[in-house]
């Protein structure tokens, strides 16, 4: 049986993308062991007090606050300021939460032009005063920790322009990872504990996006996690979501800590991607359900909380949208962490359970199941509304459960969520899944890899090819579709060109394995920018971010620039340049053709310039990565423009003594004659 080349490339491009198909699905499976394990028929419920119902009472009940990436600003938005405040003033008045975490990127710090970046005391003094003046301290305990802004051009833990240490509320006692735990009347205990992961030192930005908790930062998390042991229920809260934090492999990472006995991880950092994404939550393989919530910055979110007789319920919330409802429950059913939380519980109780707060006195809440009657519930104790129920009833499947609430100055709000009883599961979305629970490093990896591959080894291939035909060891490719071959001519001529060979090989390379730049990468402290790492103030910061970096520097140059040389190339090759064509239209014909290489060129000096005034004058004189590129893009077209044409007939000889497209090579561009080279 024969196959054509092209059957072959496509043959081995289905089989890479179905492994890759196969890899990301396994990475992003929900593990469904613990749901069959405690929703089988032989299921024990004696790991749980049997004696605890969930009732009318307030009980077993707590409920606090997220907010995160506030990214106060001294250039920027002033209404970020001031919409903290009235948060601070009324929302945590009203809600009266047991802690309030404040979940990193306090501050904004960067600079005016939204590039540089840079520690701004005035912004820390912003964000102090609202917390006092509001006396945030006296409404509730306000549990806040670092994201990378607010590590940005930070030489050190003991450096002047690290004023998360003067100016946070558990800077001074706790500047890093640390346990705050509560205990209530009902002598149940909840922890809370913080999980920091920025960079010692912190450069400045970009290269500041991934956390990086070491060997002797992750003993001390392990150490505070063991002081949750004997709680009721530990969350977990921090800046960075798990994938963007690089730690010891050994041992399943930080997510097998935080697994071990957390039932959640509520972190910020990606701000909804933009809005791409905005509901960025997954339940993770080590059984910890984790909760990206959107930035304050942009979208004025914050997250409500509630740990209702040890099962854990929230829900995200737009800044000013009252009433503010949470169903404790049932639960939602998205939600569920079985193996973390009791969830039998929510078939043996009594009562539906919901939180409404709102700004004037709630006074009417009612309930309904499956677009049943709507039904009023009773209101013993503020902010807990219940209803009896009959769970038996829907001890099968899915249901819905919908909540009415209104207040005495008629604002009202209707909310439904699902929930289920015997462990009829829902699917977290692709996207949530899969940003939280892939390996973002190795993906990093793979993407730089394969670019570079891309760039280096189809050039190398050609070159090898054409040693291959001239000693009879090898047929002339020829591909039957026309762009395929058109692709292939261009790219044989580059590849046997010594100057654009060497070149095109080389420079990807050098991204992989050369510095990228020396310049100040925090302020007064020069470093070595590798894609593998930055060298700064006699301290090491693995580079992970880098390989994105050096991908789209690939894609945006490497390729178009190998592009727009082969056009230039196959041009002077197959068309006489004559002066049939002058004056205005000759002009602006030139032009066109060279609008590519313009833009590739502008594109360059636009991220030049951004590199400048993030890192200083050295990292202009002394950067291979930006300003050398822009040099050496100039360079080659030059090259493009005077390499000797005999040189390109010999490039191409070989390719066309056996092509279909060697009868007619030069075609007159002036007077529509051909000629054969």
């Amino acid at each position: 049986m024969r196959f054509s080349k092209f059957g072959v490339i496509a043959l081995f491009f289905i089989l890479f993308i179905s492994i890759f198909i196969a890899k990301v699905s396994n990475i992003i499976t929900v593990n469904t062991d613990a749901w069959e394990k405690f929703f089988s028929k032989n299921k024990r419920i004696e790991n749980y007090n049997d004696k605890i119902r969930m009732g009318s009472t307030m009980e077993h009940l707590i409920w606090f606050i997220q907010v995160s990436d506030l990214h106060i600003s001294i250039f920027h938005d002033s209404s970020r300021i001031s919409e903290l405040q009235e948060f601070c003033d009324i929302t945590v008045g009203v809600i009266k939460p047991t802690v309030v975490l404040a979940s990193g990127d306090l501050t904004d710090a960067k600079q005016d032009n939204n590039i540089g970046s840079s520690q701004f005391e005035g912004e820390w003094i912003h964000y102090k005063r609202v917390l006092d003046k509001c006396k945030v301290t006296e409404k509730t305990v306000w549990l806040d920790v670092r994201g990378n802004h607010d590590n940005f051009n930070v030489r050190g833990p003991k450096a002047k322009e690290n004023y998360f240490q003067n100016y946070s509320i558990q800077g001074p006692t706790n500047p890093h990872s640390y346990i705050h735990q509560v205990t209530t009347k009902d002598n149940d205990t909840y922890s809370f504990i913080a999980l920091d992961a920025c960079l010692e030192p912190g450069p400045r930005r970009p290269f500041n996006f991934m956390g990086v908790i070491t060997g002797p930062e992750m003993e001390k998390v392990k150490a505070i996690s063991q002081q949750a042991v004997g709680s009721n229920m530990t969350v977990w809260f921090g800046h960075y979501p798990t994938y963007c934090i690089l730690s010891p492999s050994k041992g399943g990472g930080v997510r097998s800590v935080i697994g071990e006995r957390g039932v959640a991880y509520l972190c910020g950092h990606l701000h909804t991607l933009g809005g791409a994404v905005p509901n960025m939550y997954t339940l993770q393989h080590a059984g910890f359900l984790e909760l990206e919530l959107a930035d304050w910055k942009d979208n004025r979110m914050f997250r409500l909380a509630a740990i209702d007789h040890d099962t854990f319920s929230f829900v995200d919330i737009k800044h000013r949208d009252w009433p503010a409802i949470l169903v404790t429950n049932p639960k939602h059913a998205l939600f569920a962490a079985p193996g973390k939380e009791p969830l039998d519980r929510i078939e043996r109780s009594s009562h539906i359970r919901i939180l409404v707060f709102s700004l004037s006195t709630v006074i009417k809440v009612k309930v309904r199941i499956d677009k049943g009657e709507w039904e009023e519930c009773n209101h013993l104790e503020a902010p807990l509304f219940t209803h009896p129920w009959q769970p038996e009833k829907y001890r099968h499947g899915l249901h819905h459960i919908e909540v009415y609430a209104t207040d005495l100055d008629g604002r009202n709000k209707v909310v439904s969520q699902p929930f289920s009883l015997d462990g009829t599961r829902l699917s977290f979305g692709f996207m949530p899944r899969f940003i939280l629970m892939c390996d973002i490093n190795t993906l990093f990896h793979l993407l730089f890899g394969l670019t570079v591959a891309g760039c280096v080894l189809p050039l190398c291939v050609l070159r090898c090819a054409k040693k291959a035909i001239l000693g009879n060891y090898l047929a002339c490719p020829r591909f039957r579709v026309r762009f395929l071959q058109r692709l292939l001519r261009r790219w044989w001529i580059i590849s046997n060109v010594d100057t654009f060979y060497y070149s095109f090989i080389l420079y990807p390379l050098y991204i992989a394995v050369g510095p990228w730049a020396i310049g100040e990468i925090i302020e007064n402290y020069f470093g070595v920018i590798f894609i593998w790492g930055t060298f700064v103030n006699q301290s090491y910061l693995p580079g992970s971010f880098t390989y994105v970096y050096g991908f789209v520097q690939l894609l945006l140059f490497q390729f178009p620039m190998m592009t727009d040389i082969s056009f230039i190339l196959d041009r002077r090759l197959h068309y006489k340049q004559t002066d049939s064509r002058k004056g205005i239209i000759g002009t602006i014909g030139q032009l066109c053709r060279m609008c590519p290489f313009i833009a590739i060129v502008l594109l360059q000096i636009i991220f030049t310039y951004c590199f400048w005034l993030e890192y200083g004058n050295a990292s202009l004189l002394f950067g291979p990565l930006r300003s050398w590129s822009v040099i050496f893009c100039l360079w080659l077209y030059y090259k493009a423009k005077t390499v000797p044409e005999a040189e390109l007939r010999d490039a191409a000889k070989t390719l066309y003594s056996s092509s279909p497209f060697t009868v007619t090579i030069t075609a007159c561009e002036g007077d529509g004659s051909n000629s054969t080279s």
